[in-house]
C-alpha cells in the first residue's frame, strides 16, 4: 500500500472512545473521518467537538473515504460488527477481547485473511516503553531462564466507577475476559504461547450493587459469571504462571507481574498502561528500579477521572496498535497488535473458563510466536 493518509473511523461511542478520539491524532498516516454508534446522541457527542461528522453504522461502512474501522462496541457485539466490517471491505482495529467466543475469532480471522484486511486488537499496552523495557530485559537473559511468576489482576470491581456496569458481570464479562487480556498479552509478549491450563472458581457475591453516579445509581446487579478466579498457566517455554483475577478483593498488595528467573527477578508494571518501573533483582541483589518515562511511549500523559487523586499520571497511547497496524499495510510487514495475537489470548482465557467448569487441565496447542520487539527507530517512525 502507497504511503498516504489512512481514513479511520470509529464504530462505538462509549466511554473507551475519548482516549482514542484524543490518540489518533498523535500518529502519522491516520486521519480521523467519522464517528458512528447505535445511538446518534452518544455519536454526536463524541463526534462535535472534534469536527466530525457523526453517521449510522450502515453510512460508516459506506463511506470511501474511511480505511480502517475501530471496533469500540461491548464485547458481545464485537463479532457480529466487525464481521459487517470485514465485509463492506474495511481493515479493523477491535477493543479486546477480540470477540467472546473462540470459534467467532477463528471465523473473522478467516474472513480478513481470505479478504487481504488487516484485523487487529487491543491491549497494545505491551508496544509501551515499561513492557518494551522488560522485553529487552528477558531477551537479553538479565534474569536467565524464567522458571515461574505471578499475575495479579485484583480490585473490587466496576460497579464503583462505572455509569453502567451490568455487561461485565453477565457472560462474557468477569474480570478474565475484562481484564484478563491485558495480564496475558502481556504475558504472551514476554514468554511466548501457553500450552497448558488448570483453573478455579467462583462467584464472590450474587449481586452487586452500583455506586457509580449515573442512570443505574443505586439499582443491583445479579452476577451471572465467575468473579474470583486463579488458573496456573504452563507457557510451552517452560514458565508456570499463578494467574489470579478476581472483582472481590478489597485491598493487596502484589506487583501486577512478577518473575522469576534461574538469574534474578524481574517486575513488570501494570499492564492497563504503557509506561510504569519496571524493577529488577539479580539473583539476591536488591531491587533496582529502572523508569521507562524517557522510552518510546512510556511517558506520562494522563490521568484516569476515575483512579484515586494520588495515583500518578500514567502513559496511555491507546490508539498505538492503529498506528502499528497502518505501518504494517504500508510496509507489507505482520502488525503486532494482531488478531493472531488476540485469538491465542481468547484461547487461553476461554481455556481459563472450560479448566473452572470442568475441574480438569485444558491443553492448547499454540501456533503463534510472539511478536517483534517495536525497536527506537520504528517506534518514532509512528509519531506524527
Amino acid at each position: 500500500m502507497a504511503a498516504r493518509t489512512l481514513g479511520v473511523g470509529i464504530l462505538g461511542c462509549g466511554n473507551i472512545s475519548g482516549i482514542y478520539l484524543r490518540n489518533i491524532p498523535l500518529f502519522a498516516g491516520l486521519e480521523l473521518r467519522a464517528c458512528a454508534s447505535r445511538s446518534m446522541a452518544s455519536a454526536r457527542r463524541a463526534a462535535e467537538p472534534l469536527g466530525l461528522p457523526a453517521v449510522t453504522v450502515p453510512e460508516l461502512l459506506a463511506r470511501e473515504d474511511i480505511d480502517i474501522v475501530v471496533n469500540l462496541t461491548p464485547p458481545n457485539d464485537h463479532a457480529a460488527l466487525t464481521r459487517a466490517v470485514l465485509e463492506a471491505g474495511k481493515h479493523v482495529y477491535s477493543e479486546k477481547p477480540l470477540t467472546v467466543s473462540v470459534a467467532d475469532a477463528r471465523a473473522l480471522l478467516a474472513l480478513a485473511e481470505a479478504r487481504g484486511l488487516a484485523l487487529g486488537c487491543a491491549p497494545d499496552t505491551f508496544l509501551g516503553g515499561g513492557h518494551q523495557l522488560c522485553r529487552q530485559l528477558i531477551d537479553s537473559g538479565r534474569i536467565g531462564r524464567v522458571l515461574g511468576g505471578t499475575a495479579m489482576v485484583l480490585s473490587h470491581g466496576m460497579e464503583h466507577w462505572h455509569p453502567d456496569p451490568e455487561f461485565f458481570f453477565k457472560p462474557g464479562g468477569g474480570p478474565v475476559l475484562d481484564l484478563g487480556p491485558y495480564y496475558l498479552t502481556a504475558l504472551v509478549n514476554l514468554l511466548g504461547p501457553v500450552a497448558r491450563i488448570q483453573a478455579h472458581g467462583q462467584v464472590g457475591n450474587a449481586e452487586r450493587l452500583v455506586t457509580a453516579p449515573g442512570p443505574r445509581h443505586g439499582q443491583r446487579i445479579t452476577v451471572e459469571t465467575l468473579t474470583h478466579v486463579t488458573a496456573l498457566l504452563h507457557f510451552a517455554a517452560g514458565a508456570q504462571i499463578t494467574l489470579m483475577a478476581s472483582w472481590d478483593i478489597w485491598k493487596n498488595g502484589h506487583p501486577p507481574i512478577e518473575l522469576y528467573g534461574t538469574e534474578g527477578s524481574l517486575r513488570v508494571p501494570d499492564p492497563n498502561w504503557f509506561g510504569g518501573t519496571p524493577e529488577i533483582s539479580e539473583r539476591d541483589g536488591p531491587w533496582q528500579p529502572l523508569p521507562s518515562h524517557t522510552l518510546p511511549f512510556g511517558a506520562p500523559n494522563y490521568r484516569g477521572p476515575h483512579w484515586p487523586a494520588e495515583r500518578p499520571d500514567q502513559a496511555n497511547y491507546r490508539a498505538l496498535g492503529i498506528a502499528d497496524l497502518a505501518a504494517s499495510l504500508r510496509a507489507g510487514t505482520p502488525h503486532r497488535s494482531s488478531a493472531h495475537l488476540a485469538l491465542h489470548v481468547l484461547e487461553v482465557m476461554d481455556g481459563i473458563l472450560a479448566a473452572c467448569a470442568s475441574g480438569t487441565a485444558v491443553t492448547l496447542a499454540p501456533t503463534i510466536t510472539r511478536p517483534p520487539p517495536l525497536g527506537a527507530a520504528e517506534a518514532a517512525a509512528l509519531l506524527a
